[in-house]
């Protein structure tokens, strides 16, 4: 043992313990006693700095110990060979030597067999030594002794200065006043003479002490400016810009490196697999799935190598030239991102075979793709443009204005935004289109209409379609009263901005087009809502008015009609407010082309062309490139004006853009403002058409309109005068319409009589103000028959039954030989400027009536919920309606449109005989009157189902809107969606609890596979939200660790599992479930959580006004696709019987357990296996 030295003999002993399993280096050596000079061999320890011995490696404690701090070790050499002659000469023994730094203390003299054992020791012993970190401990302390020694010299020499220079400076005074005395006396002994004396030496010391100060202060003013400079925000922005600049380098070495593993590990490998004599994959396959992805990655290794050469030239860094040469190459990108999701589509039809599916796993776990997918890789490119614009927003920002790049880094971030613009409109653009080849595919039979890039999609669902009159008769009334409960008649419905298409479902899930009224184009149907008792169509009763009636009179064939009944009355008005609008929209169409062009040939009218508001961006408007229905620009920013503008325009109304408007108005105006713009433009209908379009549209005119136009004052402008009549002729017998009136729902056809309005008598149209023409109608052709003449006004007996406001069409009169139309002398050419001004007054006051009356329509429709709960909205819409109720001019078709709005205010909501969330919480209060094992796993299932979508049918849109979900008072704000939360998790833990109750391990696992098929039924009922709720509680650590009770679980089981699983994953923004329900058809369960992280997503990344404040529409329209997906799941109900005894099971929460409660009843169930 040291002497000197104090220590604990327990710690000591511990350490020895450490030093034998954790050393540093441990082994024999030979030590040389300092008594007798003879070497023994002991064990020895390093550790640290403390090197123990021991008699053997077996010993448990220490024979001595050696703190090495501070030695030195170093080889010796060996003793002569007299000194060790008993010791045979091939034993060679290698020496070493530890010399301590405490005075008295012997070195210990060591010796090894090996030589490389040897100097390892010496080599470890050097270490634990710290002799480096002593040294240089030294030499710290020497040069901070130094250093306060020249503190000190500093301190003393300046005080010696100061008290030098105040000296100075009283000697300065003393002198300057002997200088003066001394001047005054010369003046007055040599008043002549001026004597220029040396400069005394005290004035040089002075000097020279002043000059040194001066040099001082200088230098420590200069440290401060730099020290400041340092701290500065300048100094701290050029930091930040640097490391931006650093990771931008970084990520694009990232960005290369994926690129490389793209092409090198997957697009060149499957290019020569499909070279092979039995290729997987095709050529075609290959290049739609990996697309320009090589060129990509050529030109960004460029781009890289370019930046890397930047780098080596630091601190001199410009990065502008290189954005420079790469923005003309980045519109490789739109192909790439255009082409994305049919990539993503030919890759997923590839994986059907299951040759290409192994190759393709075998590529994909290479080690350099560390477990990401194919689909990882591809989607890399889409997100690289919008990489570099927030890089390039992040360095604008701290690169200030007169830096010498601000100008060429706010040119590259400006067209890369405009490149990001484009490659987004196109995928909006190519969104439509990629829907309707989806829904083409499907069909068994193809639909060519489909192909049309004009036709949006609008709505698709399950309704039933009621046999034909005639079809009727050969049915027993039984049969036809179980009709919907055999689903004899269900159809698959999609509707299509021109084009309605009823298929039939096989069990295989392939559509087929109906051979007659497969395919209905909307320009030659009817909407008829309500059938009245007389109609032909309507002799079943019981559907409690969820029929609607779809007449078709197809120009070259005979008419016939489509009845269609919908699961419930939201549904029901949802499609027959869907349908009008399609219907309304190609009418009124083909109407204003006629009335504003009445020779143009071309398919938009020249007034929306010429008018510069629809498609050229402003201080108040901002728009994309993709085109809505209307062929018209869509908007991406926007004033609220300018929004209520488009609204209320009577050229046109897109469908998406009314549901995106009234889906989010909320966000960015309230509804007064909205009703206030209708008032307005049902009272002032000229006012909704751009002063261009006006100037073309009364082109003609050289009256009144010549001087005063657009005077809002004019009579010509308000409703305060009366319309030409409208017009009553006797139906034909044939038709299935009973009664056509004048609107402007029909289109216009070029081979047409002319009608003599004067042989129609009038009273409005001869007590108007301002018609000094009356228009005229003359006799049909020759040749043809005409009917006979009927009275001039139309009893309200006589109308056709409840329709849209532009379902009515124009009167048609067919001759014998052929089929002539005749239509109002407006659609004409050849009369007086005066007849064309008062039709064409006449048209914009009918337009007007049926946009306010469509829009209103739509809202009271779909959107009920906003009258609900705001009274004086209703109050409003209900005053606006009753005051165009008591227009003279109204026609018929409008009065019956409007009363039927008005109807739908009045009515209270019926619930269609279906439970209400109120009902649940009710049933959750009742005790449980089943036990799961008598519940079979399909009533269970159905029941689930059931509960899960009336939770998630309550939810009000308004909810979806503002996140307020993951607000702080989202109990306030959105309890709806808060109760679907918690009911989804009282599901979650009713299913663990249900299983962990079992003690026995084969009814645990017997549990498990119940709630596993239950699972796999409501997969086939889609409810995914009920699959989610099933396999996120068998996922639960509690249940997940029962490794005893999984072993039971069969194969088949398990294997349903992972497909469950893999249905509702999360993985890839949920990608296998979204997958899943765009191919399913209602009625469905999503997930609602899939929704609600969509839209935290959009909510997050787009604000919603810009900061001119503009509103972002675009992101309004993103918005409303997802509310209104969500609302289609909604509307559609399930037929499934509600049994009490399965709920009240299913509700019990005295069943349920906490988490903790559950993980200590696994642990007593399975404990824990003890390590080792």
């Amino acid at each position: 043992m040291q002497k000197g030295v104090r220590y604990n003999e327990g710690h000591a002993l511990y350490l020895s313990v450490v030093a034998r399993k954790e050393g540093a280096k441990r082994g024999f050596l030979s030590k040389k006693t300092t008594e007798n000079s003879r070497w023994t061999e002991k064990y020895f320890a390093l550790y640290q700095n403390v090197l123990f011995y021991f008699e053997n490696d077996q010993s448990t404690r220490p024979s001595g110990i050696y703190l090495l701090e501070g030695c030195t070790c170093e080889r010796a050499p060996a003793p002569k060979v007299s000194a060790i002659s008993k010791e045979p000469p091939e034993k060679q023994q290698h020496y070493f030597l530890v010399i301590f730094g405490h005075d008295g203390q012997k070195p210990l003299e060591l010796r090894t067999e090996e030589e490389t054992d040897c100097n390892e020791w010496v080599e470890f012993i050097q270490q634990a030594s710290y002799s480096d970190i002593i040294i240089e401990r030294e030499i710290l302390m020497q040069k901070y002794i130094h250093l306060v020694q020249i503190m000190e010299t500093e301190k003393v020499a300046a005080n010696q200065l100061r008290t030098q220079l105040e000296d100075q400076d009283t000697e300065i005074e003393r002198l300057k006043a002997e200088i003066v005395v001394l001047n005054k006396t010369k003046e007055r002994m040599q008043p002549s003479q001026s004597n220029q004396e040396e400069e005394d030496p005290d004035i040089k010391k002075i000097k020279k002490v002043q000059s040194f100060m001066r040099g001082w202060l200088c230098r420590r003013k200069w440290k401060i400016i730099v020290q400041d400079y340092i701290c500065s925000p300048h100094a701290e922005s050029m930091r930040k810009r640097n490391q931006i600049v650093f990771n931008m380098v970084e990520a694009e070495t990232e960005y290369v490196h994926q690129l490389s593993i793209l092409v090198n590990c997957f697009l060149r490998p499957l290019r020569m697999a499909a070279s092979s004599k039995k290729p997987p994959i095709s050529h075609d396959d290959v290049s739609s799935i990996f697309l320009n992805s090589e060129t990509i990655m050529f030109l960004h290794e460029i781009f890289h190598q370019g930046l890397q050469a930047r780098i080596a030239n630091w601190p001199t860094l410009v990065l502008a030239d290189l954005f420079d040469i790469l923005l003309p190459m980045l519109n490789i990108y739109q192909e790439f991102v255009r082409n994305h999701q049919y990539s993503l589509q030919v890759l997923a039809n590839c994986k059907q075979n299951r040759d290409f599916d192994k190759l393709l796993k075998q590529y994909e776990s290479n080690a350099a793709c560390e477990g990401r997918m194919l689909e990882t890789f591809l989607t890399y490119p889409m997100f690289q443009i919008p990489r570099y614009i927030i890089t390039l927003h992040e360095l604008l920002a701290h690169t200030p204005h007169e830096h010498v790049e601000r100008k060429s880094l706010e040119f590259a971030k400006s067209k890369l935004e405009e490149l990001s613009k484009m490659m987004h409109d196109e995928v909006s653009d190519t969104e439509n289109i990629r829907k309707n080849l989806a829904i083409e595919r499907m069909i068994v039979e193809g639909c060519d209409i489909l192909l049309d890039t004009s036709q949006t999609f609008v709505r698709q669902g399950s309704l039933i379609q009621l046999p034909s009159s005639s079809e009727r008769g050969m049915l027993s009334k039984v049969r036809l009263g179980s009709l919907t409960l055999r689903k004899e008649g269900e159809r698959q419905c999609f509707l299509f901005t021109k084009h309605f298409l009823i298929c039939t479902r096989t069990s295989g899930g392939k559509l087929h087009l109906l051979k007659q009224g497969g395919a209905l184009s909307l320009i030659e149907c009817t909407l008829i809502e309500e059938l009245e008792a007389s109609d032909e169509d309507c002799e079943c009763q019981g559907f409690n008015h969820l029929e609607f009636k779809i007449v078709v009179e197809p120009p070259d064939g005979q008419s016939f009609s489509v009845v269609l009944l919908a699961p419930s009355r939201q549904e029901k008005a949802a499609w027959t407010s869907d349908i009008s609008q399609c219907i309304d929209n190609i009418r009124c169409n083909g109407l204003m082309t006629s009335v504003f062009e009445e020779n143009s040939k071309v398919s938009v009218p020249h007034m929306i062309k010429s008018d510069a508001r629809l498609h050229k961006d402003d201080v108040d408007i901002c728009f994309s490139k993709t085109l809505n229905s209307c062929k018209v620009p869509q908007i991406r920013y926007a004033s609220v004006e300018r929004l209520l503008e488009r609204l209320t325009d009577l050229r046109f109304l897109s469908i998406d853009f009314l549901n995106t408007f009234l889906h989010t108005y909320r966000i960015f105006t309230t509804a007064a403002v909205v009703i206030d713009k209708l008032a307005d433009i049902y009272k002032k209908p000229f006012t909704s058409i751009p002063v261009r379009s006006l100037e073309l549209f009364f082109a003609t005119n050289q009256g009144s309109w010549a001087t005063d136009p657009l005077n809002n004052k004019s009579p010509r402008l308000c409703r305060k005068f009366s319309s030409p009549p409208p017009l009553s002729i006797p139906p034909r017998t044939s038709s299935p319409v009973h009664s056509r009136k004048l609107s402007l729902s029909s289109p216009v056809s070029g081979k047409v009589g002319v009608l003599d309005l004067s042989a129609t008598p009038s009273s409005s149209a001869a007590n108007s103000p301002t018609s000094s023409h009356c228009p005229s109608i003359s006799s049909p052709p020759p040749g043809s028959t005409r009917p006979p003449s009927a009275p001039a006004s139309s009893e309200p007996g006589d109308l056709s039954p409840c329709r849209s406001p532009s379902t009515p069409r124009h009167l048609r009169y067919r001759q014998t030989g052929g089929t002539s139309r005749y239509v109002p002398s407006f659609f004409l050419p050849g009369f007086s400027n005066s007849e064309k001004t008062c039709d064409k007054e006449f048209i914009i006051r009918r337009a007007a009536t049926n946009r306010v009356l469509n829009v209103l329509r739509h809202w009271v429709s779909k959107h009920s919920q906003d009258f609900d709960m705001n009274g004086e909205l209703k109050m409003g819409v209900i005053g606006l309606l009753e005051e165009v109720l008591r227009d003279p001019d109204l026609l018929p078709q409008e009065r019956k449109a409007t009363s039927n709005i008005l109807s739908a205010l009045s009515q209270d909501e019926q619930d269609d005989a279906q439970l209400r969330i109120e009902d649940i919480l009710q049933m959750a209060e009742s005790p449980k009157a089943e036990c799961f094992e008598s519940l079979s796993a399909m009533e269970l299932a159905e029941q689930i189902t059931l509960l899960d979508h009336i939770v998630f049918r309550s939810i009000p849109y308004e909810e979806f809107l503002g996140q307020g979900w993951m607000k702080v008072d989202k109990s306030e704000r959105t309890p709806y969606i808060m109760k679907t939360s918690q009911h989804f998790n009282d599901m979650s833990n009713l299913v663990a609890s249900q299983i962990m109750t079992h003690t026995d391990v084969g009814s645990r696992a017997s549990s498990i596979e119940k709630w596993l098929a239950v699972a796999d039924i409501c997969r086939c009922l889609n409810n995914y939200n009920g699959v989610l709720e099933i396999t996120s509680a068998l996922n639960r650590s509690a249940i997940y660790r029962l490794k005893k009770t999984w072993a039971k679980v069969c194969k088949q089981t398990k294997a349903l599992m992972d497909r469950l699983q893999k249905t509702v994953s999360s993985e890839g923004r949920f990608k296998n479930l979204r997958e899943t329900l765009k191919n399913c058809n209602p009625p469905c369960v999503p997930y609602l959580g899939m929704y609600l992280t969509d839209l935290a997503f959009i909510e997050e990344g787009t604000p919603n006004f810009t900061e001119e404040g503009l509103v972002n529409f675009s992101k309004m329209r993103m918005i409303s696709h997802i509310i209104r997906e969500i609302r289609q799941f909604q509307q559609a109900p399930y037929r499934i019987e509600h049994q009490p005894k399965v709920t009240q099971f299913l509700l019990d929460k005295t069943l349920v357990m906490d988490e903790d409660t559950l993980y200590e009843l696994s642990l007593k169930i399975e404990p824990r296996v003890p390590p080792g």
